[in-house]
């Protein structure tokens, strides 16, 4: 959906109504929470991103051969990306082994290695011509993306992309507004700074752009249908 001046107003409207409906439902457990959903979690992405996949895979560049990917899940951005060309070397970092054994049932015959655990912790292997992180980063702090961009940067080989498919809040009002209930929620629940929890935190694209930009990249937004898709270059 595209947010603009016309429908910007119902569509804050809808996102508060929404939340005050999930006011009594407990945050959940990253890892948890996609355990749970993983019999039908490809079919609803496919559902609402399917276009978005294949755009995605395009924006990758051609010349890239080695690639990271962040929270690579099932590896539904990857499918895309293998149906373009499989000469391509893959490493996939998710916290969630149940979503990398999926991925590498469907993908086993590929030059694909898969590592299990957080994207933050997880030493980044080698140096990579690309990259790649699709509905992934929106749940994390800025404090947190920074640091990560700036590795995300170490690692890129020069003239390297680090291309960031997200949903990104329409304004500052979206932004703050999901982070003051994310953080109030959290102080409620007593949940310690080091979990990671299912809740959407997205910056604008302004303020991701900005971030990677504090790091080195040179950087341009390209709009889509339900995600947008970040090129930051080396």
């Amino acid at each position: 959906m595209v947010i603009n001046a016309q429908n910007k107003e119902k569509y804050l409207e809808d996102l508060k109504n929404w939340l005050c409906e999930l006011e009594s439902a407990p945050l959940e457990e990253m890892g948890a929470f996609f355990r749970k959903r993983l019999p039908e979690y490809e079919a609803r992405m496919t559902k609402f991103w399917g276009e978005d996949y294949k755009q995605f895979a395009r924006a990758v560049p051609q010349s890239a051969k080695r690639i990271l990917d962040l929270g690579c899940g099932t590896g539904l951005e990857l499918d895309a990306l293998y149906n373009l060309r499989a000469d391509i070397s893959v490493i996939g970092i998710d916290l969630s082994p149940d979503m990398l054994d999926a991925l590498m049932k469907k993908h086993g015959d590929k030059d694909l290695t898969l590592l299990c655990g957080s994207y933050f912790a997880v030493p980044f292997p080698g140096a990579f011509d690309a990259v790649i992180s699709f509905e992934s980063l929106h749940h994390f702090l800025p404090e947190k993306k920074s640091r990560l961009f700036k590795r995300i940067y170490d690692c890129l080989t020069p003239g390297g992309m680090f291309v960031n498919g997200d949903y990104f809040a329409c304004c500052d009002e979206e932004e703050n507004l999901l982070r003051e209930t994310w953080s109030r929620k959290r102080r409620e629940e007593n949940i310690p700074d080091d979990t990671f929890v299912h809740f959407d935190i997205p910056l604008t694209k302004e303020h991701e752009a900005a971030l990677l930009k504090e790091v080195g990249f040179t950087v341009t937004v390209e709009n889509g249908n339900d995600c947008s898709i970040i090129k930051a270059v080396k």
